[in-house]
């Protein structure tokens, strides 16, 4: 089962929250964080290279000071303040009139190192690095992991008792996105939730953040060997998470673009497509969406195409192999273009479902790709197979949206 706890987070007052809260460090570059940041933006913060001028290298260290100065200001003017006791929190998000309703809570490094929470990709070294390095400055999880767990009835019935109430932070965002909060400070209703977690929830699931868990897995690791007395109950065992129920969640498309065709013309690319697709070109200017599993789309010299896996060129009863981006990479990209490596390849970019598919079509009538492939959503069934298999997805096949607000939320490890 997993271990959770619950914390006493620092956090904006009501009337600024809004000002302060962000996108995720990696949604946007520094230039785009710079044009965004408010004078209290978190991004000062997460991304404080945006504080010099011109932008700094965001791995000097003048930019790790300025990161941890900035955190220090930011308490030191009230614009984030500590909880008086311990609680957990609901973070609701709406898009599209769908509401998804997430418990904000610690989850233990230990989960992590022995695979209680499961993941479904590979992480990088640097990037677990540079995650690390600000965990470890900032003493604190400035930034929340996604996580997802299967539906326990009373965990959601809790949910929804909560989001019943006035909520203490209620904004729109630049997308239109909602966001809400609620605190829980109940005694009885925080040690219940502790309780439903640790003896029935039997494992999280990363959905997004796989970079950052294992940082504060590391630095809880660190810490841990740095401490003669640790027992495993100190904070900096515990990192902060937003848990949402599965059912709650929807994963869209992740699509691919493509800068040649590995010396094929269009014709003979068509062609070859065919020995493992049924190809068929559609007529009208509007983009094709794929309508189902095995179904994809292609945008190539100004027209959109269907093609669809014959029988018997994937395996159903696969985890991996089912996969749309396994079949597309095998048959596709690998087998006609040559990309063997999507996390290398300088020939491919990716492109998240909430670009719309005329972004697809746009980067390639703008000269900058020649061709374009849309995929049918990974399935939320399929990810947790995956991961309870013990197996990797492709690089690149889950886009989660909305993204959480940072700063919301923030958990320090003393």
């Amino acid at each position: 089962m997993v271990r959770v706890k619950p914390f006493a987070a620092l956090r904006p007052p009501k009337n600024i929250a809004a000002e302060v809260a962000a996108p995720p460090y990696d949604v946007l570059n520094s230039l785009e964080a710079k044009k965004m940041a408010g004078p209290k933006s978190l991004l000062h913060i997460t991304k404080p290279e945006i504080d010099f001028d011109p932008i700094a290298d965001e791995h000097s260290q003048p930019v790790y000071d300025k990161a941890v100065e900035n955190f220090r200001l930011w308490r030191e003017r009230g614009w984030l303040v500590r909880d008086p006791s311990e609680c957990y929190y609901v973070y609701a998000q709406t898009m599209d009139g769908r509401t998804q309703y997430g418990l904000v809570l610690c989850a233990h490094t230990d989960d992590y190192a022995s695979g209680v929470i499961k993941k479904h990709e590979l992480t990088r070294k640097d990037k677990e690095d540079d995650r690390m390095i600000h965990v470890r400055i900032q003493n604190a999880n400035i930034e929340p992991v996604f996580f997802s767990y299967r539906d326990k009835p009373e965990l959601n019935e809790i949910v929804a008792r909560a989001a019943a109430g006035p909520s203490e932070y209620k904004f729109t965002d630049e997308n239109g996105f909602g966001h809400e909060f609620w605190v829980i400070d109940d005694p009885a209703t925080v040690a219940r939730i502790t309780e439903i977690f640790t003896g029935q929830v039997d494992a999280f699931y990363v959905a997004d953040g796989h970079h950052r868990t294992a940082a504060a897995a590391r630095v809880g690791a660190e810490k841990r060997a740095q401490n003669p007395h640790h027992t495993g109950n100190e904070e900096y065992n515990f990192f902060m998470a937003v848990c949402f129920p599965e059912s709650q969640l929807k994963i869209i498309d992740y699509n691919r673009v493509v800068k040649d065709l590995g010396g094929y013309s269009a014709g003979q690319f068509i062609e070859a497509l065919g020995e493992d697709f049924i190809v068929e070109p559609q007529n009208g200017p509007d983009p094709y969406k794929p309508q189902a599993l095995h179904n994809f789309s292609m945008y190539l010299e100004g027209r959109w195409y269907s093609f669809t896996a014959k029988s018997g060129r994937y395996d159903d009863s696969d985890p991996i192999g089912v996969l749309d981006v396994t079949i597309l990479s095998r048959l596709v990209l690998d087998k006609l273009l040559g990309i063997k490596d999507l996390r290398t390849d300088k020939r491919i970019d990716f492109v998240g479902g909430i670009r719309g598919l005329g972004e697809l079509s746009r980067r390639v009538d703008s000269g900058e790709m020649k061709v374009a492939f849309a995929l049918y959503p990974v399935s939320m069934k399929q990810l947790l197979d995956i991961a309870d298999s013990g197996q990797i997805m492709p690089p690149k096949t889950t886009w989660f949206e909305p993204k959480l607000r940072s700063g919301l939320a923030i958990h320090t490890l003393d």
